[in-house]
């Protein structure tokens, strides 16, 4: 891992989407753990200092709003949903229910990783 950057937990059942993320967020120097689903996200979170969550909405066993809902009741970290879930209710619901952002596969990997930047500056300052 690399000192002084952040980590962040990749949630998604697809493990292609999980490579890509994790080479765009290798190349962007930041330590990346990844989760097929939302159980194990849980238990990664549990287990690893996480800075910020990239969080999919359709995955089995717990989906994404209901992963979203339980890491609420524990932690106090940035969550984006990155999903091919692009309905507006879908959107309401996640920012409803906590997620700080709402990202629609596909995704351009430069408009992540500002997102991703301005979560955890945000989080930085509030300290």
């Amino acid at each position: 891992m690399t000192e002084g950057k952040a980590t962040i937990l990749v949630v998604d059942d697809e493990e292609h989407v999980r490579t890509l993320l994790q080479r765009i967020l290798d190349g962007a120097g930041y330590n990346v753990v990844t989760a097929a689903n939302g159980r194990e996200a849980l238990d990664k979170l549990s287990l690893a200092s996480i800075s910020l969550v990239l969080l999919d909405v359709r995955m089995p066993e717990l989906d994404g709003f209901q992963t979203l809902e339980l890491i609420r009741k524990q932690y106090n970290i940035p969550v984006i949903m990155v999903t091919g879930v692009g309905e507006v209710t879908s959107v309401s619901d996640a920012l409803t229910i906590g997620a700080d952002d709402y990202v629609k596969k596909p995704f351009q990997s430069r408009e992540l990783l500002a997102r991703i930047e301005a979560k955890l500056r945000r989080a930085k300052s509030r300290g």
